[in-house]
């Protein structure tokens, strides 16, 4: 029996008794120690819920402290991995823990549950989501605005910094806390910022926030984040987006054959200054955006110093 022929009969016998080929991500994790849930933690309440995780309030028994638990779903963490075949993308846990910044949510370690899903023990951020106070029209946002969108900035030029494109920033993403501490969240978009991670065809995000260059699946780079932060900025300062529509592929379309809202029409009292830095945030040509994130963060600290919004 040739070679070939002998891989073409394990692979129907596995069909046969219903044995799966493990996936390349799969098998990077076997080695991991496998943690039971139940004997670890202490679930208090579901916090929330993404497309790829359950995130639970938790007691953790190790850590003797109460913490935000997320888990990731199997099925469809393996299927995302599957995009980056060959390439070995550091999962959410790697990237997670990593991070060590004031910004950003600290991740105090990762596992595997014995139902061979990855989890993440964090921070528990007691606070709201950026998004519930514009969609609020929070008074907490008065006066805030700039604080919070310098402290988002200063976080994404730390992930920047680190070698990192998030690939998801927008108000859903960004907790504050009760001492106004803004935090960003979620990493499991993430990926190193290489050249062959920024090649073509790769299109993640949320649909609103998401590059005109990411959406036609060209070459991308950490101004996709840029462009992100500068959508949250608009929605932070007018409570609109320069592109209405659901997220799909309309709005996506949108972004590539309009040129987007003029914020004073959205908001007349905006000073000009503050509607201009607006506008040039969400330039669909990446070139004519701001080009880093400390290049935006100083204009935002000019700003406040001029306006108290």
């Amino acid at each position: 029996m040739t070679r070939g022929a002998g891989v073409g009969v394990f692979s129907a016998l596995g069909k046969l008794f219903g044995r799966k080929p493990k996936s390349a991500f799969a098998t990077r994790l076997k080695n991991v120690e496998r943690t039971r849930i139940a004997d670890r933690f202490e679930l208090d309440n579901r916090l929330g819920q993404g497309s790829m995780s359950k995130v639970f309030r938790a007691r953790d028994k190790k850590l003797g402290r109460t913490v935000c638990l997320k888990i990731l779903d199997k099925v469809k963490t393996e299927r995302f991995e599957a995009r980056f075949v060959g390439l070995q993308r550091p999962h959410e846990g790697i990237v997670s823990t990593s991070f060590r910044h004031r910004n950003c949510v600290h991740t105090y370690e990762w596992g595997i549950t014995s139902d061979g899903e990855i989890f993440l023990v964090m921070e528990l951020i007691e606070g709201v989501g950026l998004n519930f106070l514009i969609e609020t029209e929070a008074r907490q946002l008065h006066g805030n605005r700039f604080n919070y969108l310098i402290q988002a900035t200063d976080g994404l030029e730390y992930i920047h910094q680190q070698n990192y494109i998030h690939r998801d920033i927008c108000p859903r993403n960004m907790m504050v806390n009760r001492d106004d501490v803004l935090k960003l969240i979620d990493f499991g978009l993430a990926v190193p910022n290489t050249a062959d991670f920024r090649k073509p065809g790769n299109r993640t995000g949320t649909a609103n926030y998401m590059a005109p260059e990411l959406i036609k699946r060209l070459t991308t780079d950490q101004r996709v984040d840029l462009f992100a932060l500068g959508m949250t900025a608009f929605e932070t300062f007018t409570g609109r987006l320069p592109w209405e529509g659901s997220q799909s592929l309309q709005t996506m379309l949108s972004h590539l054959n309009d040129p987007g809202r003029d914020p004073l029409d959205i908001n007349p009292k905006l000073p000009k200054p503050v509607a201009t830095m607006l506008s040039k945030a969400v330039e669909r040509d990446p070139r004519d955006r701001y080009q880093t994130a400390t290049e935006f963060k100083q204009v935002l600290r000019d700003l406040k110093a001029k306006y108290p919004l």
